[in-house]
């Protein structure tokens, strides 16, 4: 009789984890679901009585009995500071950061502290006793020779960090996001001694790490000026979602979901809409703004100016399931970056999604954006910059014509290259020795 194949170990060090809701739960999430299917055993630790901003208990569903979950418990400062400063804090801490006219003195302090008392982020306290506990759990489970870590928070790197410090472990750092580059980082009020601190973690993290793993080109590049360790490019993807039929909105609705944060405010796009609503009719009756997940304050306040709350169906947060069934139903989908050199790297997790639900997206974002090669490889939308507002009037006419004769649709290619399934096929190609 053959023996079976025994399965490799790793172990994966994460913050976001079911109960934990929005993007940044779902990379690993996925990974850890396909990697048994490479013969590849996950093991994963995260931590205990985090103070997570958004929630999805469904997603609790999506992880197997089978996998063996570590938890650390972890004591956060946002917590204290949602007690001292209520829904503000907790506000600040899902990314809600106010545009700097709009920040109060407590909003500046927040800031301040969370920038330079807490480094490389909140969950630095986290580190150490997960250091200590995990190079113990290592001691005792000597077949684990991998542990990856993902960021951000970048302190789960610091775990690693330590980790390789102590024992002779291969060491895989995921980068779901730039670290020191990332837009948020200017807004931090960083000293000069915090910002020195931080390049000095990244430098650490990035030449000590065995093999790095990106999600864009731009990072991959901006990478390899930092360090000779091998990097590979693996990008955020999307799962095959069993919803049944949907049918699609009867309005013609443009629909944005997920987190909507101030930098994210794109007046080009409203100011397109008022004018496209004055000066056409048809497309005033028709035409309806969805807004599904977390709404900032100034974006509220901006389609009030614009006269657009009319014509806004604002949800809030739904869970993961009800996101899809939304992105399926729409019309359009909305996809906006902020209008930043440092945000070209980013590539939206919600991309994906928005690609597997085959709808047409309108895509807005600075010069030479990593997400808007992806939107025209696979001829899933069209894009443009914050200066093209006749373009952005364009598109939507585009859309809403095809609409009045009921043949708004995309005809995709290649997205089976980002099914998350394939993608872990990659991971285990990296975790194999193939960093490249």
């Amino acid at each position: 009789m053959e023996k079976k194949k025994e399965k490799k170990k790793v172990l994966i060090l994460c913050y976001y984890w079911p109960p934990a809701g929005g993007p940044g739960v779902q990379r690993w999430l996925k990974f850890v679901k396909y990697l048994p299917d490479f013969d590849i055993e996950p093991i994963v630790y995260v931590p205990d009585g985090a103070n997570y901003p958004l929630i999805d208990t469904k997603l609790e569903q999506e992880v197997s009995p089978e996998v063996t979950i570590l938890r650390k418990t972890i004591k956060e400062p946002y917590s204290l500071a949602k007690k001292l400063m209520g829904q503000r804090a907790q506000t600040m801490s899902s990314g809600m950061i106010p545009q700097v006219r709009n920040q109060t003195k407590w909003d500046k302090l927040l800031l301040w502290i969370r920038g330079n008392m807490f480094i490389p982020d909140a969950r630095v306290g986290w580190v150490k006793p997960s250091i200590d506990y995990l190079n113990t759990y290592l001691e005792q489970h000597p077949e684990i020779e991998t542990i990856i870590t993902t960021g951000p928070p970048h302190s789960i790197h610091l775990i690693g960090l330590g980790l390789k410090k102590k024992r002779k472990i291969k060491w895989v750092a995921d980068f779901r996001d730039p670290w020191t580059t990332i837009g948020y980082h200017k807004e931090l009020k960083l000293s000069h001694k915090a910002k020195e601190k931080h390049l000095a973690l990244e430098k650490e993290v990035l030449t000590t790490a065995d093999q790095l793993i990106v999600t864009s080109k731009t990072t991959s590049k901006e990478f390899r000026t930092k360090t000779a360790k091998p990097i590979a490019i693996i990008t955020n993807g999307y799962d095959v979602a069993h919803l049944g039929k949907i049918p699609l909105d009867e309005k013609f609705t443009l629909a944005h979901i997920g987190s909507f944060l101030s930098n994210r405010n794109p007046r080009v796009l409203w100011k397109a809409i008022s004018e496209l609503r004055r000066e056409n009719k048809a497309f005033k009756a028709a035409f309806e703004l969805k807004l599904i997940g977390k709404i900032s304050d100034e974006i509220l306040h901006t389609l009030a100016e614009f006269k657009l709350l009319e014509c806004t169906d604002n949800r809030g947060y739904v869970d993961n399931e009800e996101a899809l069934r939304q992105m399926r139903a729409s019309q359009v989908l909305l996809l906006v970056e902020i209008d930043s050199d440092d945000t070209k790297a980013i590539i939206p997790g919600k991309l994906f999604e928005y690609m597997a639900a085959e709808r047409p997206i309108l895509a807005i974002g600075p010069e030479e954006s990593d997400f808007f090669e992806i939107v025209q490889q696979t001829n899933v939308g069209r894009n443009a910059l914050y200066s093209e507002k006749d373009k952005i009037s364009e598109i939507l006419l585009q859309y809403f014509e095809q609409y009045q004769n009921n043949q708004l649709r995309v005809h995709a290619m290649g997205l089976q290259y980002f099914g998350r399934k394939r993608l872990t096929e990659r991971l285990v190609s990296v975790l194999n020795g193939d960093g490249k």
